[in-house]
């Protein structure tokens, strides 16, 4: 998902994406005081309004449904050559990627636990894509990424854009995920700060409803000094450098009775950055017992500048899903966790090359590995892809 230059800016600016690590164990701990496992049972603090599914439909190319206040522009034939391109594209997405985790995930991640814990998934960018599918049924995905959370626009704010223009550039926002099934750092530092939007908050809006969600309501969000989730105004400044800006997303799947919460906040992961935050690293200590996922990380962990975050990652985990960006091999000591590897493992694609894991490598010639039936991470379409899931507790596989 990214690339040596998003390393130095992960260390100018606010964070980064993509990665995958997931949570077993069914005695952990599950504390989570603003985004536990029990949040939905609460009377939701998330203002319940159709503004946010109505733009998302538009953008995401699908119809809106009755009073939406998009219908005119529905009827244009820029959007409608939208709406054909995009049907194209998540055809084939549906079609390869999206089967491949559904499948994965019947077959790899029944545990009940997976269905109770929070998710955390640092470095994601707007990925809901990969988190929904991998665990549809979790009540609650935190999300963590170095672009702004951005705001939702209104129907006069698109009303008045050259709407061939727009949506054309709204699909390239997408194309890099649909295609390679991670979003290119690069791009997103040229599309997601003011140039197409100012934020995540809409390729995020439109994952979800093109994943047969709806946006059941959502508010802007920040955490305060200890660690806990409150609203903010669109346009908050937070005084320094640390803002912990985010969103809070309510939705549902089309055939569920209950809803999930999503968060995705902007926050850099860097050592440097964290130990000027403890708002964040107080909202990590709410995360025990999370389930991780890590994917295309542009390898941050295996570097001594992201020691805190994948130092966080490992104590607060009850299991750890991830490809081989993620946390180094050697981290998953065989007393504590018990990993099973997925696909085949070459050495990195690309300018990643000088961080072959030989360990790594080694295990999966040793055996044991299971078939990994699609494509996912770098070298998409180059090298062959591979997973590793870590339960921590349990006798090691290898």
């Amino acid at each position: 998902m990214f690339s040596r230059r998003w390393f130095s800016l992960c260390l100018r600016f606010s964070l980064c994406p993509a990665a995958i690590l997931l949570a077993g164990c069914a005695n952990s701990s599950v504390s989570v005081p603003t985004v536990s496992a029990q949040s939905d049972a609460r009377p939701s603090e998330v203002p319940r309004q159709r503004q946010a599914d109505d733009v998302a439909r538009f953008i995401a190319g699908i119809p809106g449904g009755a009073g939406s206040p998009f219908v005119e522009l529905e009827s244009s034939d820029a959007w409608k050559e939208h709406r054909r391109i995009l049907d194209e594209a998540w055809a084939t997405t549906e079609g390869k990627l999206i089967r491949g985790l559904q499948n994965f995930q019947k077959t790899e991640l029944t545990d009940p636990t997976f269905k109770q814990a929070p998710v955390f998934y640092p470095f994601s960018g707007p990925d809901t894509l990969t988190v929904t599918n991998c665990f549809p049924q979790a009540p609650v995905y935190v999300m963590v990424g170095l672009e702004p959370a951005g705001t939702l626009p209104s129907t006069a704010q698109i009303e008045k854009k050259d709407l061939d223009k727009y949506l054309e550039a709204i699909r390239a926002t997408v194309a890099s995920e649909l295609d390679r099934s991670f979003f290119i750092t690069r791009q997103m530092d040229r599309q997601f700060r003011g140039q197409v939007t100012d934020g995540l908050l809409l390729p995020i809006l439109h994952l979800l409803v093109r994943t047969h969600h709806t946006i059941v309501g959502f508010r802007y969000v920040r955490l305060d000094e200890k660690g806990d989730v409150v609203e903010r105004a669109a346009n908050y400044h937070a005084p320094g450098k640390i803002g912990n800006k985010g969103v809070e997303i309510e939705f549902k799947g089309d055939s569920e009775p209950s809803s999930h919460k999503l968060y995705y906040f902007s926050v850099n992961l860097s050592d440097q950055r964290l130990k000027q935050d403890p708002q964040f690293l107080n909202y990590l200590g709410h995360l025990k017992g999370s389930t991780t996922l890590l994917k295309a990380t542009s390898y941050m962990t295996h570097r001594s500048a992201f020691s805190i975050i994948r130092d966080q990652i490992l104590a607060n985990s009850a299991a750890v899903l991830q490809d081989d960006s993620g946390i180094p091999f050697r981290y998953f000591e065989k007393q504590e966790w018990k990993v099973q590897l997925y696909g085949e493992y070459q050495r990195p694609y690309g300018s990643f090359r000088w961080l072959e894991q030989p360990d790594l490598r080694k295990a999966f010639a040793s055996g044991g590995a299971k078939a990994l039936a699609f494509r996912i991470g770098y070298g998409y379409s180059q090298v062959p892809s591979n997973l590793l899931l870590a339960r921590r507790g349990q006798a090691p596989a290898i």
